[in-house]
Parts: C-alpha cells; sequence; structure tokens
C-alpha cells in the first residue's frame, strides 16, 4: 500500500565519531519509497558513514500522499530530496526559504517507453501521438518536450501509474522511470523502448538535497557533514558492496525484490544518472550556475516562471564541487 511508512531505520554501528561526541539527530525525508535511488542515503545509514560524521540519521519515506517538501517549508524535516530542478525554483517563486544545497543525480531519471518496431525510436518521433502522463509530468517535463520537440497538449492521455494499459496497446506511449517501468515491462516479456529525457537536453538535476536557509546560515557544518556523508554513501553503493543499502531498503520497503535493485543499480550506472558530466570532475552531487541557468532560461521561455525570478536563490555551490569521496 502506498503511503507514508514512518519506519526509522536506527543501525547500531561501533566507528567512532571523530571526537564530535554525541551525534546530532537529523530527519531526512526521500521523494518516494525506498528503491535503488536512494542506495547512497541507506548505504550510508548501514555502513556508519553518517555516524562516523557525528550524524544520527532519520530516514522518512515519500510516497504519493506524503508532501515532504511541504514539511521542510514547516520546519518538520531537516533536509528533503526534491525528484527534479522545478522543485527549488518552486520555492523561490513562493518566496520560500529553502535551498538545494547537492544533486545527486546528473540527469533525471525520467523517460518515455514506447513497443519496439513501431517507429517511436526517438522522442522527436513521437510529436502527435497519444502519451500516457501524470499531473505531475504535465507541469514539469511535459513543458520541455513541448519546447524542444513541438508536443502539444492534445497528446496527452491520462496515466493511471499500471503498465497493463501499455502492455495491452502496442501504439501505446507512456512516462516512466529509467529504473522502474522498464524493469515491469521487461518481466512481461516485452522490451520497451525507452527514451531518457536527460539525454535529449533536458537539464533538471534529480535528487536534489534540499534544506532551509536558516540550517545552511546557523549550522554550515552540519550541513556540509550531511552532504558529504551522502556522497561518501553513493560512492559507496555504486563501486563498493550495496548489499548493506540493500538489506535496509528492502526493510523499509518490503515490496522491493533483490531482482528490481540489481537492474536499478545497473541503469543507474548504465545511464551515468549519479556519476556523470560535472559530477566526473568534481565529485558526486555537483552542480553549476551555467547548468541551473539554461534550465531555469528554458523553463521561463516555456512561460512556467516569470523571467525575472532569481534562480540563484534556488541553490547554493556552498557545500558541493569540492570532489568529495573521489577515488584517485
Amino acid at each position: 500500500m502506498r503511503g507514508f511508512l514512518r519506519a526509522v531505520l536506527c543501525v547500531a554501528v561501533t566507528i567512532a565519531t571523530t571526537g564530535r561526541g554525541a551525534a546530532e539527530e537529523v530527519s531526512f525525508g526521500t521523494d518516494w519509497k525506498a528503491e535503488a535511488e536512494h542506495g547512497g542515503y541507506y548505504q550510508a545509514i548501514a555502513t556508519g558513514i553518517y555516524r562516523g560524521h557525528g550524524l544520527e540519521v532519520t530516514l522518512r519515506q515519500g510516497g504519493p500522499q506524503v508532501n515532504h517538501a511541504q514539511l521542510l517549508a514547516a520546519g518538520r524535516l531537516d533536509f528533503n530530496l526534491a525528484p527534479n530542478s522545478f522543485g527549488p525554483l518552486n520555492f523561490v517563486g513562493q518566496n520560500i526559504p529553502m535551498v538545494a544545497v547537492a544533486a545527486i543525480f546528473q540527469k533525471d531519471p525520467s523517460v518515455l517507453i514506447a513497443h519496439p518496431g513501431e517507429g517511436n525510436d526517438s522522442l522527436a518521433a513521437l510529436k502527435g501521438k497519444p502519451v500516457m502522463i501524470g499531473s505531475d509530468t504535465r507541469i514539469t517535463s511535459w513543458m520541455f518536450l513541448k519546447k524542444k520537440f513541438g508536443y502539444t497538449d492534445d497528446q496527452i492521455r491520462p496515466y493511471t501509474f499500471s503498465v497493463a494499459p501499455f502492455l495491452a496497446d502496442p501504439k501505446a506511449i507512456q512516462q516512466g522511470y529509467l529504473s522502474s517501468e522498464p524493469f515491469t515491462i521487461e518481466q512481461q516479456g516485452v522490451k520497451p523502448v525507452v527514451m531518457l529525457l536527460a539525454d535529449a537536453g533536458y537539464t533538471s538535476y534529480g535528487s536534489l538535497i534540499q534544506t532551509s536557509d536558516k540550517l545552511v546560515h546557523e549550522k554550515p557544518d552540519l550541513v556540509q557533514r550531511f552532504v558529504n556523508a551522502s556522497i561518501e554513501g553513493w560512492y559507496s553503493y555504486l563501486y563498493g558492496d550495496p548489499a548493506p543499502g540493500n538489506a535496509l531498503i528492502k526493510h523499509d520497503n518490503p515490496e522491493m525484490t533483490d531482482a528490481l535493485l540489481a537492474y536499478g543499480i545497473a541503469k543507474i550506472k548504465e545511464y551515468g544518472i549519479v556519476d556523470s558530466g560535472d559530477a566526473k570532475t568534481n565529485g558526486i552531487g555537483a552542480m553549476t550556475e551555467a547548468r541551473w541557468r539554461d534550465f531555469f532560461e528554458t523553463m521561463a521561455s516555456a512561460g512556467v516562471y516569470p523571467k525575472d525570478l532569481d534562480f540563484r536563490r534556488a541553490y547554493t555551490l556552498q557545500f558541493i564541487n569540492k570532489k568529495v569521496g573521489m577515488r584517485p
């Protein structure tokens, strides 16, 4: 059942806290139920990386009935994940003092999915054809598709978050998440065409760590330690043994399977979701003003934001681009 599962993962570890004394408690809300896309954070809990940075992290799952952005703004969370760059910019538009401090995903994992052999092998080829998308997609990545490829709203068909309609119709096209719906479809014997929007110029970041301006100004050391530990957790999860993180993911989300976790990790690596672009030179979590500007100007020209919005208020580069955790 989808919903707000308040599982608190308290992992006993024996790693020293580098002389900081008692660990500081930190609350962190993710953007969905536990999955491979959250693997680095779970790994940082399971292997004691957060504790090694003097932090005791309470991780709270997201879901369709959970608004962690709202809880962050209300001061009930210290950090949360924004699934894309719209979240931090929306805070600016609403004059809510929150800021993105790291972008764990260099590529947003949003995809469009089609059947093979139907001539729907590129995003450009989908112009004018029915596409099943959800309401959130309509006001986020769909705006990019309209701007870049000339999609129109009359193409939109409702998406019920089930792949059954897709499987029943070889002409069907639907939204998806790189490591989720394609796996489910493949399990039913169909090898879908998967088109990653990021590889077509969609410059939204993904899995952005957000916090309040207040915490940044009053406790920058805590923010830095949380960001650093999260980055180290991601390097450990992707390039070390992910088993500790996976065990906690399955504890938090009993619906998760080993097969789906392995598929998710493989796709994250294959498509460079975490470790690509600026992250290759500046480390996981990297952001740049140029990238933010490009995304903002694209969305402003599409009418999503006023062109005079101060997009720089959406983020800070203070805590990233330090090559934390990078291997020599």
